[in-house]
């Protein structure tokens, strides 16, 4: 046999080797990952769905999905471990980049900051002044929210008004059924 009649099997057979070394290396490298899960890491499961590592076990992995709702996993589910970065960008849409997210006020959900002590800085006047004005804001929303839905609801009123005059007459259609019935027709309804 020539060489040269074996040169395309070699070649066959090497990039085979080369496509099996480097899918191991990939399988190894995501073992490895799922390995290394800390709880409190944000991951992405196979299924594209973003949770929060609370529990790792030797072959399953107990994620938060949402805030109190768990869920057990197998430890090859999970797709990605993301960086802290990374999962507080796509989840809750922080941007690491941006200096602004600091310097904006959080309005708390609870009326526990109203009732706290005054600060140091003496502060908690201007919080509760800005919190009145973001309610005061919020109820005109509600009020012009309100008044959208009565005007669509006096709207949608009209609009039946006028398909039921368009209609046609009771005994018009009412002689025009019975007609049908004597003739062996059935009612359409």
């Amino acid at each position: 046999m020539n060489i040269v009649t074996l040169l395309p099997f070699i070649v066959l057979i090497g990039a085979m080797f080369l496509m099996t070394r480097s899918a191991k290396n990939k399988q190894r490298q995501a073992q490895q990952m799922r390995n290394d899960m800390q709880p409190g890491s944000g991951v992405r499961t196979i299924g594209g769905m973003y949770a929060t590592v609370k529990e790792v076990h030797d072959d399953t992995v107990l994620l938060e999905v949402a805030p109190g709702v768990h869920a057990i996993y197998a430890k090859n589910s999970v797709g990605a471990v993301l960086s802290d970065a990374e999962y507080n960008h796509i989840v809750h849409g922080i941007d690491p980049d941006d200096e602004d997210a600091t310097d904006t006020p959080v309005v708390p959900d609870d009326a526990s900051s109203l009732t706290e002590s005054v600060d140091a800085d003496g502060d908690s006047a201007d919080k509760a002044v800005a919190l009145e004005k973001a309610d005061t804001v919020e109820k005109a929303d509600d009020a012009a929210e309100k008044t959208d839905a009565v005007e669509k609801a006096d709207e949608a009123d009209e609009a039946d008004v006028k398909k039921i005059d368009l209609g046609k007459d009771d005994t018009v259609a009412a002689a025009t059924s019975e007609d049908d019935k004597r003739d062996g027709g059935t009612d359409a309804k």
